[in-house]
C-alpha cells in the first residue's frame, strides 16, 4: 500500500533523478531524457504554484544541464548543494572537501578496473561498478578503509555504487532545508524516489504530514513514474498510478 497523498493543491513535490524519472544507465552521463518529460514537469510546477524540486546525489549543475528550468529548486550532491530558486547562486553548506589523496586512491582504484567508474562532486566522490559487479567488494574495502575514524566523512552506498559523502547531508535534511523556504513553505511533501538514500528523504516527508513513494514498491520504474506525471498533468490532480504494474485507486487526505 501507498501512503495518502495530501490535497493535491496543498502539495509540494519532490523528486529523485536516476532510477526515478530516468532510467538507469551503466555509464551515468549517458542518461537520456525522454522527450515530453519537461513539458511534463514545468506544467506541474505551475499547476502547484512552482512547488517543484530535485533531489539527487547528483550536482545540481549537472540537473540544470538536464533538466533547464522545469525544477523549481535542485538540492544535489544529497543536500550538499542547493539552487533553491530559479537562476539563483548554488549554496552549499560549510562542509570540508576530500582530502585529495583520497581522490588519488580512488582513481588509482578505478584506473585499476576499467568497467568502474569514478564520479567526482565537490564535497565528494563515487566509484560506480555496475558495469563490474565483482568489483563492489574491493571498491569497499578500499574506501570504507579511506573513512574510518574520519569525524567529516562516511561511507554511503547507492545502486551499484560506494560514495565518501561529508558527514551530516542526506536527502533527509535536504527535504527539510527545502520545505522552510517558499514556494514550498507550508506545502505536504511528497517525495518520489528508488534507492537506499532515498530512504532519508521517504522518512523526512512523512514525518512533515506528506508522503514518501518508494519506486520499486510503488511504480515498478521510471517510465510508469513518468506516466503518472504525465496524467496529473493532463487533469491537474493526482492520477492513478501503477502498484507493481497493476492500476489501482488511492485515497486522498482530506478526500
Amino acid at each position: 500500500m501507498s501512503d495518502p497523498l495530501p490535497p493535491f493543491e496543498r502539495a509540494a513535490l519532490l523528486l529523485d533523478l536516476d532510477g526515478t524519472l530516468l532510467d538507469l544507465v551503466d555509464v551515468p552521463d549517458a542518461v537520456v531524457v525522454p522527450e515530453g518529460l519537461i513539458n511534463t514537469l514545468r506544467t506541474i510546477r505551475k499547476q502547484i504554484g512552482d512547488a517543484l524540486a530535485i533531489v539527487t546525489g547528483r550536482p545540481v549543475e549537472t540537473i540544470d544541464r538536464l533538466l533547464g528550468d522545469a525544477p523549481y529548486a535542485v538540492a544535489g550532491e544529497h543536500g550538499g548543494a542547493f539552487r533553491c530558486a530559479p537562476g539563483a547562486a548554488i549554496e552549499r553548506p560549510d562542509h570540508k572537501a576530500p582530502p585529495m589523496e583520497w581522490i588519488e586512491r580512488a582513481t588509482r582504484l578505478a584506473a585499476a578496473h576499467p568497467s568502474t567508474i569514478l564520479e567526482q562532486k565537490p564535497r565528494g566522490f563515487g566509484v560506480h561498478f555496475r558495469q563490474d559487479p565483482d568489483a563492489g567488494q574491493v571498491i569497499h574495502g578500499v574506501l570504507s578503509g579511506l573513512v574510518e575514524g574520519s569525524p567529516d566523512f562516511e561511507l554511503m552506498q547507492g545502486l551499484m555504487l560506494w560514495e565518501i559523502r561529508p558527514k551530516g547531508i542526506n536527502k533527509g535534511l535536504a527535504v527539510t532545508h527545502l520545505m522552510s523556504r517558499p514556494p514550498f513553505q507550508g506545502r505536504l511533501p511528497v517525495f518520489i524516489g528508488d534507492d537506499v538514500t532515498d530512504q532519508d528523504g521517504i522518512r523526512a516527508a512523512r514525518s512533515m504530514g506528506g508522503a514518501g513513494l518508494f519506486v520499486p514498491d510503488i511504480f515498478g520504474s521510471p517510465v510508469r513514474v513518468r506516466d503518472w506525471l504525465h496524467g496529473i498533468a493532463l487533469r491537474g490532480a493526482w492520477e492513478n498510478f501503477a502498484l507493481r504494474g497493476a492500476w489501482e485507486n488511492f485515497a486522498l487526505r482530506g478526500a
